[in-house]
């Protein structure tokens, strides 16, 4: 093994025969081995997540034609460790009333959650924090503490336009979760496993290219769990001021501002995962550090569809959104996870390309016969209209209830 062709591992070597021949027990050096890979895998996240930022700003800038981050350093670069350093100066305020534990406690949970996603997920064929046997029940577990930080934020602040965005956190992320286990049953159908590893090393056909429905729901409910734009009513400025961290300031306004950055990324790693074969290529298994390269180039890839995304779709309303979900995203889920289980069972594995062909075919049927259904039921129940439109700008003689034309 080469340093060159596999890092991690001929680090990990190097360090267990030095503490061995240091005297070291075996199993207190697996301890101290675990002790500096969480740490590394730790520190690599969040010092990663200082250029994610730097990267959002200025893919928005491009989207939105504005500049973006240019002033500090070469690119402006350097802007984001200037925000850390305002962040990490700036006073600490709990609002009157605040309810302390769950107000202070909510910046970690929100952080913690994140990064314990990814300790789970396989980054080459032998780098990977832990090789759990139900790592997708590990996944859906450890997602729902960041949701849980951002509802007892809401709760917590004593603030009723965080309280409102903590009530809306509960019907956006946890409703959202729904569709997104059942489409991640199908991954771990055709692996036969919950480990994350078992379901890369079995994607010997990449996972969209046999549920593409199931990878869309997917991908959009990842979205709808970070909180992004077009599924961002948790912070919607124009309605809730900032949403559930209003009254946060200093650092603990900042872990939030890291979690979302980097559950955004993090969405795109477990997609890439679960879908697109993660660390899998070719020389891969051989070569480990390429499989490094592949997850991650597969993993920008998503992640710049979810920006594009962000910075180009208005959000939903709050009606809208749920009734996406619930009227929409589920019964499909539902529908694709029984007709996969029976396809899958009814074609061999062998048959590659008359399986991927029938799975396309149910796929398409499904979203046409879904959207037949979902445009009649527009037709016969339209949406109201909340408020009617009105001019930008009226002429000064005409009175403020009366049209352009004189009519009232």
């Amino acid at each position: 093994m080469s340093f060159l062709a596999d890092p991690v591992n001929f680090i990990t070597q190097w360090l267990s025969t030095l503490l061995i021949g240091w005297g070291a027990s075996a199993s207190f050096t697996q301890l101290i081995l675990y002790i500096i890979g969480a740490g590394a895998l730790t520190l690599g996240a969040l010092f990663f997540t200082v250029f994610l930022i730097w990267l959002e700003r200025k893919i928005g800038g491009r989207f939105q034609d504005r500049l973006g981050p240019n002033r500090l350093g070469p690119w402006g670069i350097f802007q984001p460790i200037a925000d850390m350093l305002k962040i990490f100066t700036k006073e600490y305020i709990t609002p009157t009333g605040a309810d302390k534990v769950p107000f202070n406690l909510a910046p970690i949970l929100a952080v913690g959650g994140v990064l314990a996603m990814w300790a789970v997920i396989p980054y080459a064929s032998t780098v990977f924090g832990v090789n759990f046997n139900i790592g997708v029940v590990y996944l859906i577990a450890v997602g729902a503490i960041g949701d849980l930080g951002i509802i007892m934020a809401g709760l917590g602040s004593n603030n009723k336009y965080a309280l409102l965005s903590g009530f809306r956190a509960v019907a956006n992320l946890i409703s959202y979760e729904v569709p997104m286990v059942l489409v991640l049953l199908i991954p771990v159908l055709f692996s036969g496993s919950l480990g994350m590893n078992d379901i890369v090393k079995s994607q010997q056909t990449w996972n969209i290219f046999l549920a593409p429905l199931a990878a869309l729901i997917f991908f959009t409910t990842s979205i709808a769990e970070n909180g992004r734009a077009p599924f961002d009513l948790l912070e919607a400025d124009s309605e809730l001021v900032a949403g559930f961290n209003v009254e946060y300031s200093g650092l603990k306004f900042g872990m939030f501002y890291v979690a979302d950055f980097l559950h955004s990324f993090t969405a795109a790693l477990v997609f890439s995962t679960v879908f697109l074969g993660g660390w899998r290529g070719p020389g891969a298994e051989t070569i480990p550090i390429l499989g490094f390269v592949y997850l991650i180039l597969k993993s920008s890839l998503v992640y710049f569809l979810i920006l594009h995304i962000r910075f180009t779709i208005p959000r939903f309303r709050i009606d809208q959104m749920m009734d996406f979900n619930w009227k929409f995203l589920t019964p499909i889920s539902l529908v694709l996870l029984m007709v996969t289980i029976v396809i899958d069972k009814l074609i061999p594995t062998d048959l590659t390309f008359i399986r991927i062909s029938v799975h396309w075919a149910v796929n398409i049927l499904i979203w046409v016969a879904a959207d037949r259904i979902l445009s009649a039921a527009l037709k016969s129940h339209p949406a109201k209209v909340v408020a009617r439109p009105r001019p930008l700008a009226r002429p000064p003689h005409v009175a403020v209830d009366e049209k352009p034309g004189g009519e009232i």
